[in-house]
């Protein structure tokens, strides 16, 4: 997509090229949810999905009382392969023009402790639900020609990350996805973004037996990301992302990893547990 014209408001841009309705996963909670109070802000018609219905249903009273804007609720657990196909099959009349893919979760601690079945539903979350959103909608924008598709990186998957090995190697997954998409539906004027924050604070941390220093706010992770959507291919938000992002990039990536794994040795506690009762970005 062509970069739109700066003297156009945010909000007017986004609305323009992305409405009028966004589809966000991982509504209830963390990012998702500060991306769908922004964008409602800005007139979005929406749909959010995650699996706590009541706090969905809240987070829709709120924004249809704040701004008058249409808000659906479809409460699912993505983890179910089952669970995505009846989103698409649910969604698929609906003028969606962004979807926001903020579902996710991770694990912290040596991967052979952690409980196998809760490693594989992190892989179907992370990638598997995220393949099959943006095959389905990539191919209704690229038919509509103009639209967004928002996927969730980190910072922990631009190499290998001992003591969240799982983690991180979905999130490179989702990476490397979002860049060749970016390539393959620029020309029909659909805009990928992968948004690749450092940690995030939405509560991972102490699910996960992780203590952290300074974190990103969830808001303004989503501002960042949603000014980056349509101008840039990925953003990493926040001082931290930026700056690990910049020192680390300059190692060997062998070095990369062990800095990785020193780093997040550090943030896990002296117990360590999955965070598999998440259902939104929780930490990158």
């Amino acid at each position: 997509m062509a970069p739109s014209s700066p003297r156009r408001p945010a909000e007017a841009r986004l609305l323009q090229d992305f409405g009028p309705t966004a589809l966000i996963t991982g509504a209830s909670d963390g990012i998702g949810r500060a991306c769908a109070e922004q964008l409602a802000a800005q007139g979005f018609d929406l749909i959010l999905v995650a699996r706590n219905k009541a706090l969905l249903d809240d987070l829709a009273f709120t924004l249809r009382e704040e701004h008058g804007v249409h808000v659906r609720v479809h409460a699912a657990d993505l983890t179910d392969p089952e669970a995505v196909t009846t989103l698409l099959e649910t969604t698929d009349a609906l003028p969606i023009g962004l979807v926001v893919a903020a579902a996710g979760y991770g694990s912290t601690g040596r991967f052979v402790d952690q409980p196998l079945e809760s490693e594989l539903a992190m892989i179907d979350l992370n990638c598997r639900a995220v393949v099959a959103l943006a095959h389905r909608f990539g191919q209704r924008m690229q038919a509509r020609g103009r639209g967004g598709i928002m996927l969730f990186g980190s910072l922990v998957g631009f190499q290998g990350a001992p003591f969240s090995a799982t983690y991180a190697a979905t999130k490179g997954f989702v990476q490397s996805l979002a860049e060749g998409l970016a390539v393959e539906l620029r020309p029909h004027a659909v805009s990928v973004l992968s948004v690749a924050p450092g940690p995030v604070g939405t509560g991972f941390a102490s699910r996960a037996g992780m203590t952290m220093g300074k974190a990103a706010r969830p808001e303004r992770v989503a501002a960042t990301a949603l000014r980056a959507l349509g101008r840039q291919g990925t953003v990493r938000p926040g001082f931290q992302s930026k700056a690990l992002g910049w020192s680390l990039g300059m190692l060997p990536r062998g070095m990369r990893v062990l800095a990785m794994g020193r780093i997040m040795q550090g943030m896990v506690g002296k117990t360590s547990s999955t965070a598999g009762d998440t259902i939104s970005k929780s930490v990158s």
